[in-house]
């Protein structure tokens, strides 16, 4: 019996663990952030300050970023959005000869490190005059996240009941119409899901947009961050913790008010029938 229980135990543990080691780095971000003297090891501050904010949210070059990087990753978003619901609509709800075949080679360019293609795609942008263009580099993190969009909004297109979208047709509604009327309300869940998905990646995309920008004024807040790391190993803790707690905000806002839509399910089998 005591064997048996302990054998139970050890999962808990085992979890409690992993909880502890990914609770620490973010408890010592939090903590670090109020902290004057903060250093790389997590300790209780003496004095409780704000000043680490006020030093981020006082410099102008912090504010740019934030803004560049909120219209990167917003730009992003809707044209995913937007452009993978059209593009999942015929997978979704015509018989196409192909349509195996391209959603597999949709699957296996969600599997490709986008390390893979920045070579070619900074020669190209090189010779097209799209490096370090925010518009250049919003429509290349826009097709990289494309095909992972369109695998999502079509599965969640599935889910929608056609005889809904024939009953608007019979009402005059066109194909447009449908989508905008019955379709994308009926999977606003999935579309908050796709959205938070993309925002979230472009948000805390550091590579793409450290090889695509070269001019400092055009740099996203994930590139700012660098700024923390002086020379010599002199890092200002507390204000790069202040800035990785205001950088993590967008993120978890989003999560949050989306939270109501997410957690709803696609509770469609019996509307048609009503």
């Amino acid at each position: 019996m005591k064997w048996r229980k302990s054998k139970k135990l050890i999962p808990y543990i085992i979890l409690t663990l992993l909880a502890i080691l990914f609770v620490l780095p973010l408890l010592w971000v939090v903590v670090a952030s109020f902290d004057p003297n903060a250093s790389e090891a997590l300790k209780v501050p003496l004095n409780m300050t704000l000043e680490n904010y006020k030093a981020v949210l006082q410099e102008r070059t912090n504010i740019r970023a934030f803004g560049i990087g909120l219209f990167i990753s917003l730009c992003q978003s809707i044209l995913v959005v937007i452009i993978a619901g059209l593009a999942a609509y015929p997978l979704s709800r015509y018989e196409l000869k192909y349509k195996n075949i391209f959603m597999y080679t949709i699957l296996f360019m969600t599997a490709l490190p986008i390390t893979a293609v920045m070579v070619p795609v900074y020669q190209l942008f090189l010779n097209i005059g799209l490096y370090d263009n925010i518009f250049g580099l919003i429509l290349f993190m826009t097709a990289s996240a494309m095909p992972y969009g369109i695998w999502l909004m079509k599965n969640f297109m599935d889910n929608v009941p056609i005889e809904l979208e024939e009953a608007a047709w019979v009402d005059g509604a066109n194909v447009l119409g449908g989508i905008r009327k019955v379709i994308a309300p009926l999977m606003f869940p999935g579309i908050c899901v796709v959205a938070i998905y993309t925002f979230s990646g472009s948000w805390g995309n550091f590579f793409v947009p450290y090889i695509l920008l070269q001019s400092i004024e055009k740099a996203p807040a994930s590139i700012k961050l660098y700024q923390f790391f002086g020379q010599h190993g002199m890092v200002a803790y507390g204000q790069l913790a202040a800035y990785s707690v205001l950088y993590a905000m967008p993120s978890i806002l989003l999560y949050v008010l989306s939270q109501r839509y997410m957690s709803k399910g696609f509770t469609m089998s019996g509307a048609a029938k009503g």
